[in-house]
């Protein structure tokens, strides 16, 4: 199993919830909806889930073994990061770009 595409779909900046991703196995199988967390110590990968009727949220889809799912999490959080720096990178130069004064 290869992870072929990882999508930042979404980041935030306030709150534990710092992005929405979907990810693409093996160029066959697409899976939304999974979130990168601030945990206490660590970001960490929550995978999809949905409330059922007693109020609990269960996993719709989840790695099976430990290392599937540092798999997951190593390739998810390279690509959050390598956004995350992306962006910070964009805004700064932003900040630091001067513009020229007009002379005639």
């Amino acid at each position: 199993m290869q992870i072929t595409d990882v999508r930042i779909r979404k980041l935030m900046s306030g709150g534990r919830l710092r992005a929405v991703v979907s990810i693409t196995i093996d160029d066959m199988l697409a899976v939304h909806d999974i979130k990168v967390v601030q945990g206490e110590e660590r970001l960490f990968v929550a995978m999809p889930s949905r409330k059922d009727e007693n109020g609990v949220f269960r996993d719709v889809v989840h790695p099976i073994s430990p290392a599937a799912r540092k798999l997951f999490e190593e390739k998810i959080l390279e690509a959050y990061e390598q956004q995350t720096a992306l962006l910070a990178a964009e805004a700064e130069s932003a900040v630091f770009k001067v513009e020229e004064p007009d002379t005639y």
